[in-house]
């Protein structure tokens, strides 16, 4: 049996595989804002994907899906319509937010604010024991900013803002915590020094940059999927 997870985002899809790492990072099929808009197309790459994916039969097959911290179902079945054509034995879902935390925060760090900068997603999520607690979004599009110039402020104001909103409604004192210990920061902005300077500058908080942050929602959801391969028992919820 071999194991895949799978981070279909808005502008890149990546595939990891035990020991073999990230296999694939290709362009996404119709997905705008983290919703697949286009299903039929969608499969035909994934089925691509897992075809090309390193050892065993592709209908004996364990997969870990992410998805955006706030999707919604209409989202989640959507994806699941896609997964369910590519004849897994078993399916298993975990938000973005948690994956990239479990690729590059230590365990019992404390409380974790996860800064997502996607292509066209902006995510903020509070991250407690490993529980999501609260989450913003916003629709940034990130893919439209230059690649060069002055710090894109609205992408980093977006962000910031979602932060402080987070901690206008916190009332256990977690949001401080976690500003004090660091700022994660995921997805392809966190390449943009640019947006990363500002975003620094705007919170006024040391950001912890995951090693290669574009792939760390994958490289996290694999590291989830090794654990449920190993102990199935104790696997995370099915999609």
């Amino acid at each position: 049996m071999r194991g895949i997870a799978l981070d279909i985002g808005s502008s890149r899809t990546r595939a990891w595989a035990p020991g073999a790492g990230v296999f694939a990072d290709v362009p996404s099929g119709p997905v705008r804002r983290g919703r697949v808009t286009d299903a039929d197309t969608q499969l035909r790459l994934l089925r691509r994907l897992t075809a090309a994916a390193p050892g065993g039969d592709g209908h004996d097959t364990v997969m870990m899906l992410t998805h955006p911290v706030l999707a919604g179902r209409e989202e989640r079945e959507a994806v699941k319509r896609v997964v369910d054509g590519l004849g897994a034995v078993r399916v298993f879902a975990v938000d973005s937010a948690r994956a990239a935390a479990a690729y590059a925060a230590p365990p019992g760090d404390g409380p974790l604010l996860v800064v997502d900068l996607g292509a066209q997603l902006t995510e903020v999520t509070l991250v407690v024991d490993g529980l999501v607690v609260d989450a913003r979004l916003a629709e940034v599009d990130l893919d439209d900013l230059p690649e060069s110039g002055s710090a894109p402020d609205s992408v980093a104001g977006t962000a910031a803002d979602l932060v402080s909103d987070l901690w206008r409604r916190d009332r256990t004192g977690a949001v401080r915590g976690a500003l004090r210990r660091g700022v994660l920061v995921t997805g392809g902005g966190a390449l943009r020094l640019d947006v990363t300077g500002r975003l620094a500058h705007v919170l006024r908080a040391r950001l912890r940059l995951a090693n290669d942050p574009s792939t760390s929602v994958v490289r996290g959801a694999g590291l989830m999927l090794a654990s449920a391969l190993r102990h199935p028992t104790a696997s995370p919820a099915r999609i």
